[in-house]
């Protein structure tokens, strides 16, 4: 995911965290993908992005 993220400063903010879900919401929406498909894949966008931040120099999520 980091690799999507070219332009994004490393955060471990809640409110920056959740302005990326929202982004990230709006253009999975723009290319047709509903928000259930992506809940049916992951609990929790949020978290998703925050342990992306996270690790974004590479490696697994732990």
């Amino acid at each position: 995911m980091a690799d999507h993220l070219p332009n994004v400063v490393v955060t471990d903010d809640p409110a920056a965290i959740s302005d990326l879900v929202d982004e990230m919401m709006a253009a999975a929406k723009r290319e047709g993908i509903s928000p259930k498909e992506i809940h049916q894949e992951v609990d929790s966008v949020f978290e998703v992005i925050f342990e992306a931040m996270k690790h974004r120099e590479g490696g697994l999520a732990g």
